[in-house]
């Protein structure tokens, strides 16, 4: 609706409306010659009982202490590499149309990019939980990217396709508190795309430039993407951490969605010491948008220090 303000001379003039919506969530970086492109898929809300090896009273009174809301709101985020061939890889495709309200944004925000679907050549997933793969697939369960191969961590498909494993988590419910349904999930998310899918282990060059690092304990499989360029990096973590307001000072909590948890706090433990040693430049899924950060020491502790938002590329 338009408004409109009176003027001194007594003629109204046209007022702004006040915003109704946040802008388009996105955010460029340059690592060397690749181009970055940080795209929001909104945030998921939920219980802060799923948190391990802490209470529910402490990690609420650690998000009020720095102004976060409790319950726990969780960000999501999805990565765009613009290839210096040209090419184009999307690393995670958000919640898609199957979970809350507050996410699936992904779409949105990469029209608002000028990126379509049909351009993205390559999928390289962290992982197979459904904030991370339900965007594979439309809400029909077609391909959502016509055009992209799939690949993953050999491990991570083995363990969704396994039927052990699957009955395993039906009894124990550890890794998937749904009692077993992100597996038929995490097929018919991958279904559109059996005849175009591919398969790396650790250390493997997955996209030019990108180099995938096996960070296993959240999932068999899990992930992060090594970007390097003209002498430039910066380490795609995957979900090293979901909370980071609680596990950066305490890497000990868990979370129930781990599939081995001891093994997802050493991992965490290792990843940190080493982007601390090395000063890395990180970014993650579940860091706050636009992502970026680095990590380091403090006193017996981490402490993650948000990269500044820049207006150059």
């Amino acid at each position: 609706m338009l408004c409109f303000r009176p003027r001194k001379d007594g003629v109204n003039a046209p007022m702004a409306s006040p915003p109704t919506a946040q802008v388009p969530a996105i955010h460029h970086r340059r690592v060397g010659d690749i181009a970055l492109t940080v795209v929001s898929d909104g945030f998921l809300e939920g219980s802060m009982a799923v948190l391990q090896n802490i209470s529910v009273e402490d990690s609420s009174e650690m998000l009020r202490a720095v102004f976060r809301p409790v319950p726990r709101r969780t960000s999501l985020n999805c990565f765009i590499i613009h290839g210096p061939d040209g090419r184009v890889a999307l690393i995670d495709t958000g919640a898609g149309t199957h979970m809350q309200k507050t996410s699936g944004q992904l779409p949105r925000n990469l029209a608002a990019a000028g990126i379509a679907l049909g351009d993205v050549d390559t999928i390289l997933l962290t992982h197979m939980h459904p904030d991370h793969s339900n965007g594979l697939a439309t809400a029909d369960w077609n391909a959502a990217f016509p055009k992209a191969e799939l690949a993953m961590h050999a491990a991570e498909y083995a363990y969704w396709t396994s039927a052990d494993a699957e009955a395993e988590v039906a009894r124990s419910g550890q890794g998937v508190p749904t009692g077993g349904a992100y597996f038929p999930m995490a097929k018919r998310q991958m279904a559109p795309y059996a005849d175009r899918m591919r398969f790396f282990a650790h250390g493997q060059e997955v996209f030019p430039g990108v180099t995938a690092m096996h960070f296993p304990g959240h999932t068999p499989g899990h992930c992060g993407f090594l970007i390097a360029s003209g002498g430039q990096s910066l380490l795609i973590w995957g979900d090293i951490v979901h909370l980071p307001e609680v596990q950066v000072p305490r890497p000990e909590v868990t979370i129930l969605f781990d599939v081995d948890p001891p093994q997802a706090a050493a991992t965490r433990r290792r990843v940190f010491d080493m982007v601390a040693t090395e000063k890395t430049h990180i970014a993650g899924m579940h860091l706050h948008f636009p992502a970026t950060a680095h990590l380091a020491r403090d006193g017996g502790t981490y402490r993650l220090y948000p990269e500044a938002w820049t207006q150059v590329l």
